[in-house]
């Protein structure tokens, strides 16, 4: 599976890491990713998401079913 967010499309960011010498070697910043299940009342059933905190945050403050929709909206 990809380090994406499935809620919020999250992705890697490239970038350098910069050391005391400001020398600049690559390096690669992943999104915060958990494996979660949340439980779906309307549908009676669990699903599992690869979501970013971000993404669990919006869930909390929204609704699952809320954020569902919009995924499927657009």
């Amino acid at each position: 599976m990809s380090k994406q967010c499935q809620i919020t499309k999250k992705k890697p960011m490239f970038g350098n890491n910069r050391s005391h010498a400001m020398n600049a070697t690559k390096k690669k910043f992943s999104p915060n990713l958990q494996n979660h299940k949340f439980w779906i009342p309307s549908k009676k059933k669990f699903i599992k998401l690869k979501i970013s905190m971000q993404g669990m945050r919006m869930i909390d403050k929204k609704g699952i079913e809320t954020i569902l929709k919009n995924i499927n909206k657009g």
